[in-house]
């Protein structure tokens, strides 16, 4: 009898025994992906709520929150990070508010004690953190950002600082401040906002709805306006100013206007004041506005007035002279500008064109907030450009831009270096060749004159914005000058204001220098005074045709010397000292040919007794009479 198999069209029933058990498993496993997480791993993947903050922080500055309502057993986490400038932050937790300034104040008197007992100031800092921090940090995250980690001890209020490192209070720059409770997450620096509110800014703590600055001034009749840039200002804000003066002195009129200088508010003061307030509250956010200080009667009077301003933002006191200064600023200060020469070498003197040729070095230094960095960011502790165009692509347009005054000829650098600190301090570095004008040449005394020379280099900014100073480290002149002719005597620097389209700081390096005179002793003046003596020697003869021909020769010898030397002198408009010796030098040769063909003529005559008894006179009053017509052509020279 047959056993009936089951059937298989395919023939092939064997030969895949598992195919249907690996089917179910694959589905089981996808069923198994698609349910809830265990509790636990819910648990493990859980977070407390998070919020992120940012801002800014100024030298010596600080923002508090209140952290309101926390519960004991709570795990506080708070990571804060510097995103501009050079910012070091420091975050502190205490139970209550903090006095940034009486902190500051008293922190300064540790350190000066430990130095005074000769310890470390070093070890001031974390002992002084743990007497008025909960919990504090600096430098716990990521290069140099603080991270804290609290388990609060009882169930309250909390105020958080956060600011700038006590190490180092003169660093500043944006912020970003991210504060969890039970979310460790925020310890990576990668928390993700819940959108719940943890702290709260304490305005008013901070000084940041009220700013005020302290400024003074002088007008003068050069210069009757100025303008002081208020930064930035929010809509509601109140603007508070108040200018004073000397008794007697006019107040100027206080005028504010937008960026495009289009008057907001102004204030004209009253007759016989000697102050004037100003008050306004603006419409809307706004930034670069100006607040102008001018008095058009000082030109007229030829009078100077120095003044004392307060502008302040929503403090009231401005108006009475009783606000004081706060950290933060209101207003954009003009950012001194530190200027240096260094002359290497003078190539040309072109005594006909006036004008010389200088290879020098500029340099100059100044500290812009907006240029700082944090060094930890780009691995570096200053950064370098090599050209102008490369600085202006990374850092910004704005730079105290300059031009020579007095530059005849195109300016050819061979190298410009630009470094920045992670503070903001720039120094800028030009090494160059150029000619420039020296309208000041005065070849009055030539050969033996002293002449002026200068480099005047003028910023393209108004004052309000850059002005120079003097960098007296980086003023010198060269010890191989390159120039045989002459020698530097002395230099110094000025700084002044000029007038382009607005009042520019102008730095000028000047420098005096004589000519070496051993190539005007013995190639000019000495040939001079051989002709001199060869006018003379004829004299001593008694045949009076010799002495003509030989004081005519002598004659044609300095008219081809003049000649000969022509080339050298400076054409001007004036006679020199060495134009006065060689006219002089001249008529009187000329004279003496005359009267050596007189006294030949004599001799023709029969009249050589009545001729002798003359030259005894003449040979004689020749060097008295050369000497008397010289001294009188020097005194009118004079």
């Amino acid at each position: 009898m047959k056993r009936e198999g089951v059937r298989n069209p395919g023939g092939k029933a064997d030969q895949y025994p598992h195919t249907h058990l690996w089917r179910i498993l694959i589905l089981v496993l996808l069923l198994l992906a698609c349910l809830p997480a265990p509790l636990a791993a819910q648990e493990e993947s859980q977070s407390g709520p998070i919020e992120i903050i940012t801002g800014t922080i100024e030298p010596e500055s600080s923002h508090q929150y209140l952290l309101p309502g926390l519960a004991a057993g709570d795990t506080l986490y708070v990571y804060m990070n510097g995103t501009s400038g050079n910012l070091d932050p420091f975050i502190g937790i205490s139970g209550s508010g903090f006095d940034r300034r009486g902190l500051n104040a008293l922190f300064m008197d540790e350190v000066l004690q430990a130095i005074d007992a000769g310890g470390d100031p070093l070890v001031v800092i974390p002992q002084f953190n743990d007497r008025h921090f909960l919990a504090w940090d600096d430098d716990g995250g990521t290069g140099y950002d603080a991270i804290l980690v609290y388990t609060l001890p009882w169930s309250g209020d909390y105020t958080l600082l956060a600011t700038n490192s006590p190490a180092s209070l003169s660093t500043f720059g944006n912020f970003r401040l991210t504060v969890g409770i039970n979310a460790p997450e925020v310890m990576s620096g990668t928390g993700v906002p819940t959108g719940d509110t943890i702290v709260v800014l304490d305005r008013e703590a901070s000084e940041l709805d009220r700013r005020v600055d302290e400024v003074t001034g002088t007008l003068t009749p050069v210069k009757p306006e100025t303008f002081h840039i208020i930064s930035a200002v929010g809509k509601g804000d109140i603007l508070y100013a108040r200018i004073e003066v000397p008794l007697g002195d006019p107040v100027p009129v206080l005028l504010l206007t937008d960026i495009g200088e289009k008057p907001l508010s102004a204030e004209i003061p009253k007759t016989g004041a000697n102050s004037s307030t100003l008050q306004f509250t603006f419409p809307k956010d706004q930034t670069n506005l100006r607040l102008f200080v001018f008095d058009d009667t000082i030109a007229a009077t030829n009078t100077t007035v120095d003044y004392h301003l307060l502008v302040g933002i929503n403090d009231p006191d401005v108006l009475s002279g009783a606000a004081e200064e706060t950290p933060y600023s209101l207003l954009d200060p003009a950012i001194p500008v530190l200027v240096g020469f260094e002359l290497d070498q003078l190539t040309t003197v072109d005594q006909k064109n006036e004008n010389f040729g200088v290879v020098g070095n500029i340099w100059m230094r100044w500290t812009d907030p907006a240029l700082g960095f944090d060094p930890v960011e780009c691995d570096c502790s200053f950064k370098v450009y090599r050209s102008i165009d490369e600085f202006v692509r990374a850092e910004g347009s704005q730079w105290p831009e300059f031009t020579l005054f007095n530059q005849q000829e195109r300016r050819w650098t061979q190298n410009i270096y630009i470094s920045i600190r992670p503070d903001g301090m720039a120094t800028y570095y030009e090494r160059f060749w150029v000619i420039l004008q020296a309208p000041d040449f005065n070849f009055k005394w030539y050969p033996f004159d002293k002449q002026q020379f200068y480099v005047r280099i003028d910023s393209l900014y108004p004052e309000e914005y850059y002005f120079y100073e003097p960098w007296d480290e980086k003023i010198a002149v060269g010890s191989q000058l390159g120039e045989e002719e002459w020698y530097i005597t002395d230099h110094g620097t000025n700084i002044s204001s000029v007038n382009l389209n607005t009042q520019n700081s102008r730095f000028s390096f000047g420098f005096k220098a004589a000519r070496h005179l051993t190539y005007y002793y013995l190639r000019i003046l000495m040939p001079i005074f051989i002709i001199i003596i060869l006018g003379w020697v004829p004299f001593l003869l008694t045949d009076y045709a010799k002495r003509a021909d030989l004081a005519g020769a002598n004659l044609l010898l300095f008219i081809a010397f003049n000649f000969t030397i022509a080339n050298d002198l400076p054409r001007l408009g004036y006679l020199t000292f060495l134009d006065v010796i060689l006219v002089t030098t001249f008529v009187v040769s000329g004279l003496e040919v005359i009267y050596n063909l007189y006294m030949n003529w004599l001799a023709t005559k029969k009249q050589k007794e009545y001729a002798q008894r003359i030259d005894k006179f003449m040979v004689w009053f020749y060097p008295l009479a050369y000497i008397v017509i010289l001294g009188v052509a020097l005194i009118g020279f004079e």
